[in-house]
């Protein structure tokens, strides 16, 4: 026992980078340690794993939460990235939770993270998204008062403050884009039916006038089935509630005979790493990620110092951007690029 604690003083010292004895005062709950020292020593013993003593227990450590979906999307390492430095600068520590299909769930996740006493959580693209389904494992953070933020969440029903992007305009932008070229047989690609920010494309598709919609997984595969019963309805133009379903859609039509945007125009949604890069080039709805995790991390920490926070949906405007996916119809991709 005297060794695993000797150990364990060592590789809390080292992680600081301060003297064992520093270590030592800081779990004894003796003074002559300052504040910001005695903070750190604490967050290095969550961070590797070690339990805290029982007097401090009560005490939330400077970790943050930060659960995500997936990393195969560009648009959540891209976010994960955003929110993690801006913690970072607020001196937390962000502990990254990805759900994996077989692996830990997102219950499970909550779970670990009260058990380390994390001051706050983030999640982005949560099941919080799916209409109609309470998870138990939301109403602990609530009964905790966890300071927790949700992001792009269509998810009134949860008495936490929520970040999002407006999906009513990102489908305006893309569909006025799309009609402004001249496309008039236009279908939409979004989410499951119970995903509440593809409820709110689907919305603001069918107000504008919209009537060919598929819903699919979100996934390149997702996009691609879904884009070959489109191709079969004569559309010319396809809006997609993520750019991984836009690049699944290219490729369909590739498959197809077809060419984009000659005969199809492709719009995606996210302006994720890389679209630049794609052939052709990706026109997409930019999602303001750099000042929507400012203002997760400015919520949650407004939570954390006991401000109080609406929870009313904080809603940030997308950008479209235009690249070579769309076009005119009947327009040659190389002339159309060069426009």
């Amino acid at each position: 026992m005297l060794a695993a604690m000797t150990r364990r003083l060592a590789e809390v010292a080292k992680k600081v980078g301060v003297s064992e004895a520093t270590v030592s005062r800081v779990l004894n709950g003796k003074a002559g340690v300052s504040e910001a020292t005695r903070e750190a020593v604490l967050t290095a013993l969550d961070v590797l794993g070690y339990e805290r003593p029982t007097q401090l227990r009560g005490e939330r450590a400077r970790l943050v939460g930060l659960v995500l979906p997936e990393l195969q999307n560009p648009i959540f390492p891209a976010f994960a990235e955003v929110v993690g430095g801006a913690l970072a600068q607020q001196g937390f520590t962000p502990v990254l939770c990805t759900r994996t299909v077989g692996g830990i769930s997102e219950a499970d996740y909550v779970d670990l993270l009260l058990q380390q006493q994390v001051s706050g959580v983030v999640f982005a693209g949560g099941l919080y998204t799916q209409a109609g389904v309470v998870h138990e494992h939301y109403l602990r953070l609530v009964e905790r008062r966890l300071p927790t933020v949700l992001v792009n969440a269509a998810a009134g029903h949860w008495d936490f403050p929520r970040v999002s992007c407006d999906d009513k305009i990102a489908v305006e932008q893309a569909l006025g884009h799309l009609r402004a070229l001249g496309h008039r047989r236009i279908g939409l690609i979004v989410g499951p039916q119970d995903h509440m920010p593809s409820v709110r494309k689907l919305e603001a598709f069918r107000a504008a006038g919209g009537e060919l919609v598929e819903h699919t997984m979100h996934s390149l595969e997702g996009g691609h089935a879904a884009a070959l019963r489109l191709v079969r309805q004569d559309v010319t133009g396809i809006v997609c509630g993520s750019d991984p379903l836009a690049l699944g859609v290219i490729r369909a039509a590739r498959r197809a005979g077809l060419r984009v945007p000659d005969d199809v125009s492709v719009v995606g949604y996210d302006d994720s790493a890389l679209m630049t890069c794609v052939d052709p080039p990706l026109t997409t709805v930019r999602q303001p990620i750099e000042a929507m995790g400012r203002a997760v991390v400015e919520v949650l920490v407004g939570q954390m110092e006991g401000a109080a926070v609406a929870t009313d949906e904080l809603l940030f405007e997308p950008e479209l951007v235009v690249r070579s996916s769309t076009a005119r119809p009947g327009v040659p991709y190389a002339v159309a690029a060069h426009e």
